[in-house]
């Protein structure tokens, strides 16, 4: 990136970026907004540690004082500590009925709600939960990278949780001169392609291949080898995190993968 467009420390801050920002609308009261302010600030820093955030990176930042906005109730930052230092990921905002209100006298109309409930007429007011995509790509990252060793060798990998990784699987036929190899390992490619965003590698030793998918996040590589095509006793498929792997029928990568994907 040129320093027009990212003036520092990668895409963590850009010119342009995604923002996600939720307007959760509350009846008004003084006892009414703190336990839902507190709730979406536990909801979501359980969304990011079940994303893949590393709970020992994540904290908080009350504002208080004069970081407080003069309109707001509270407002509380989930941080996250980045290589280049601790920064803002999230923020959680109380912001009574100011936005509604501006927009009401802006438009010389009453933006205001009523409640079937409590037959009371009220202007809402609003928490708002506000994060950065980028940031928080950028975050995932940095939870993501580790390095271990494997037969004597370092490796460097990233720990994606397999419902964000890029990539959910990748397909090696054990030898790419062997055709009936090949054709297998297609086949179960072109299947998997229907619903997951899969690869197919059949470039370099076998062992190199599984090094290429370990550094993009790669959590399962599915192999195909002679006792697959000769055997009928299916394939290996090999877990990122433990380099163990496990030998099941053709007809049951799908549901394996689908429980760990996702969940289900």
């Amino acid at each position: 990136f040129r320093n027009e467009i990212t003036p520092r420390n990668f895409i963590f801050r850009s010119r342009e970026f995604e923002q996600m920002e939720v307007e959760y609308f509350i009846p008004p009261g003084d006892d009414v907004w703190p336990p839902f302010h507190q709730q979406w600030m536990d909801d979501s820093r359980n969304f990011l540690k079940k994303i893949g955030l590393k709970e020992e990176l994540l904290g908080w930042d009350v504002h208080e004082g004069d970081k407080l906005a003069h309109y707001a109730r509270a407002c509380t930052d989930i941080t996250f500590r980045f290589p280049f230092g601790t920064q803002e990921l999230m923020g959680i905002a109380a912001r009574g009925n100011y936005d509604l209100t501006q927009h009401g006298e802006g438009s010389g109309k009453a933006i205001e709600y009523f409640d079937d409930m409590t037959k009371e007429k009220y202007v809402p007011h609003v928490i708002e939960p506000s994060l950065g995509v980028d940031r928080l790509v950028l975050a995932l990252i940095c939870s993501a990278y580790a390095e271990d060793e494997v037969g004597g060798e370092k490796r460097n990998f990233l720990r994606f949780a397999p419902a964000v990784a890029p990539v959910k699987a990748v397909i090696l036929p054990l030898l790419k001169n062997k055709p009936l190899l090949v054709e297998q390992a297609r086949e179960i490619f072109e299947r998997l392609q229907k619903r997951y965003n899969v690869q197919y590698d059949a470039s370099g030793a076998i062992g190199r291949r599984y090094r290429r998918a370990d550094e993009i996040g790669v959590p399962y590589c599915i192999t195909v080898d002679f006792e697959t095509i000769e055997d009928d006793a299916g394939v290996t498929v090999r877990d990122r995190d433990t380099t163990e792997q496990v030998r099941m029928p053709i007809d049951e990568i799908i549901p394996y993968l689908s429980q760990r994907i996702d969940g289900y």
